[in-house]
C-alpha cells in the first residue's frame, strides 16, 4: 500500500510540473499586445493573400509609419517589397517601417502554385 501512495505522489507531481510548465503563454501574448498599442499611432495597411491574388490591386497609406500586416485568407503566403531592401514576411504577422512618398510593389515569397508569379500589388504612399 505504501508503494502505491508513492508512485500515486509522484504521478500526480509530475502532472502538476506539466501542467504549470504549459501555463505560462499569456505574458508572450501580452508582449504583443503592448508592441501592437504603441504602433496604433502609424498607418496601417491589411494585405489579404488568397490563392494567386490580393484582395485589392492597389493598397494606399500615407508617408511615415506604415504597419504592412499580412493575412492569410487562403494557402499560405509571404511577402517581399521591392523597393525595400530586406522586408520580407513570411505567413501571417506585420512589420512597421517608414515609408516615404511614392508607390512600393508587393510580391508574394512563398511558391503558391500556378498563378504565384502573378501574385503581385502595389502599395500607393501619399
Amino acid at each position: 500500500m505504501k508503494g502505491f501512495k508513492g508512485i500515486s505522489f509522484l504521478i500526480l507531481m509530475g502532472l502538476i510540473l506539466v501542467l504549470a510548465a504549459c501555463g505560462g503563454g499569456d505574458d508572450e501574448s501580452s508582449a504583443s499586445e503592448d508592441q501592437s498599442s504603441s504602433s496604433d499611432t502609424s498607418e496601417k495597411v491589411v494585405l489579404e493573400a488568397s490563392n494567386w491574388d490580393f484582395d485589392q490591386e492597389e493598397y494606399q497609406a500615407k508617408a511615415g509609419d506604415v504597419t504592412i500586416e499580412l493575412v492569410n485568407a487562403e494557402g499560405m503566403h509571404g511577402i517581399t517589397i521591392d523597393e525595400l531592401d530586406g522586408f520580407e514576411l513570411e505567413g501571417e504577422g506585420s512589420k512597421t517601417v517608414e515609408l516615404e512618398a511614392g508607390e512600393y510593389t508587393v510580391r508574394c515569397s512563398i511558391p503558391c502554385g500556378q498563378g504565384h508569379a502573378d501574385m503581385v500589388t502595389t502599395i500607393q504612399v501619399s
